[in-house]
């Protein structure tokens, strides 16, 4: 049985045994929080242990590095949404120490398309689209820095509100510490 086959048949055994039952919430942050951190999977578990949050107390968005790599992308649409229409109150920027993100070179990234087998065209033809790959898929040389510079582009963006708090923070992925920034 390959890994989706295992995870399908997982599921059916959830749903049949009605286990979701301990996951009913609304789709309204308990603690009217939107968390903005990084897909590590060191943190899947840990971030919400760490911080005390069970189902349906924080909305939480995931990418690489926990970055906002465009002022009108998917991140800052998600946390319009989760604020105009889900009640969020505050936002969380959370980094962590030793992110894959930290150092990441986007001339190797687009090597490795290559060696995978995806076209130097391909790459030219998103280039002349207007995607300035070195910029997208650069990583950053700090995690602390990388997390103040994302909460300030929240805290300035136009059409987040002054009222909305944004607080940053790194964590350490083995111990789930916080520290405020």
């Amino acid at each position: 049985m390959n890994r989706i086959e295992e995870i399908l048949e997982f599921n059916k055994s959830f749903v049949e045994n009605k286990d979701y039952e301990n996951y009913i919430t609304t789709k309204y942050p308990n603690k009217k929080i939107a968390i903005l951190s990084c897909m590590d999977t060191r943190l899947i578990e840990l971030l919400p242990a760490a911080l005390n949050l069970k189902n349906g107390d924080a909305k939480i968005i995931k990418n690489a590095g926990g970055i906002i790599t465009h002022p009108f992308g998917s991140v800052i649409r998600s946390l319009l949404v989760a604020i105009y229409e889900l009640n969020v109150e505050d936002i969380m920027v959370i980094g962590h120490y030793d992110c894959g993100m930290q150092g990441l070179d986007s001339e190797k990234l687009v090597n490795k398309m290559l060696a995978r087998q995806i076209s130097q065209d391909k790459i030219n033809m998103i280039k002349y689209c207007g995607v300035d790959f070195k910029n997208w898929l650069k990583g950053f040389d700090d995690a602390e820095t990388s997390v103040l510079e994302t909460v300030n582009i929240i805290r300035n963006h136009p059409l987040i509100p002054s009222d909305v708090n944004v607080h940053g923070f790194i964590m350490d992925p083995n111990t789930g510490k916080l520290e405020k920034l």
